[in-house]
């Protein structure tokens, strides 16, 4: 069984993030002012933090889905 490609799906993610940082404008509706997101901790490399940092950014990204949704 091979191993998930981590440098990938880390790239994957943090574009996800910033795609929705910009189409919200890092804030505002009616959610942001109920529940702040904090943003994922850059990714220093520690190998044994990589799935919980993926499942951070997996998360936040699915939370600022969801604003981005009220606010339309």
């Amino acid at each position: 069984m091979s191993q998930p490609d981590y440098p990938t799906i880390i790239r994957q993610l943090q574009e996800q993030i910033a795609t929705l940082t910009r189409q919200v404008g890092g804030g505002g509706g009616e959610m942001a002012m109920s529940m702040k997101i904090a943003k994922p901790q850059v990714f220093d490399g520690t190998l044994s933090k990589v799935s919980g940092f993926v499942t951070t950014c997996k998360l936040y990204i699915r939370m600022r889905m969801r604003e981005v949704a009220v606010e339309e």
